[in-house]
């Protein structure tokens, strides 16, 4: 498996949006949490998290090929065919389905990121570490709140059989350890 720091070069070479890569480290790091967890592999989880996106800079434009392009950008390097298509199939545009647990894991994880960060924002404080599961729970409901995160994918958490609670709690911790790369 393709090592952290390697995957941390590919984000700096392929992806140029700050905010883009906040996401990818900030995703790595629920799967991270997450594969710890599930007792499955964390490294391998955890470059999953931080390569998802690797592609967005170049298929912001043409969605359907999101996580396709990824694929040749990762040709040649050490990445193992069942975490490509996990990242293939976190894009719902690309056809690939989500039928194991680290598909919905990627999925729920990635989307999970971008609601903490949302509800960390309307803090005065603006820090992942001050919010509350209940405000995220909270935050879930209201549609129009966060709008562009997919509450369905979040929810993908129970096919890993992590309940909502724990993983709402689970992704906050792990963001809130890293939250000054975040925020």
């Amino acid at each position: 498996m393709i090592s952290r720091s390697r995957a941390l070069e590919l984000l700096s070479q392929h992806l140029k949006n700050d905010n883009l890569r906040k996401h990818c480290l900030a995703s790595a790091a629920v799967m991270k949490k997450l594969a710890s967890r599930l007792s499955q592999p964390v490294d391998e989880w955890e470059v999953t998290g931080l390569l998802h996106d690797l592609d967005f800079d170049l298929t912001r434009e043409t969605p359907e090929k999101h996580a396709l392009v990824a694929e040749e950008l990762l040709k040649g390097e050490d990445f193992p065919a069942q975490y490509m298509l996990a990242v293939k199939a976190h894009n719902e545009c690309t056809g690939f389905v989500r039928d194991n647990v680290l598909s919905h894991a990627l999925a729920a994880s990635e989307s999970i990121t971008g609601l903490i960060v949302a509800c960390a924002l309307v803090y005065p404080d603006k820090k992942i570490s001050s919010v509350k599961v209940s405000s995220v729970k909270k935050r879930m409901k209201e549609k129009a709140f966060a709008r562009n995160v997919s509450r369905e994918n979040i929810m993908e958490c129970e096919k890993c059989g992590v309940p909502f609670d724990e993983f709402v709690e689970l992704a906050m911790t792990a963001m809130a350890e890293i939250q000054d790369q975040l925020i």
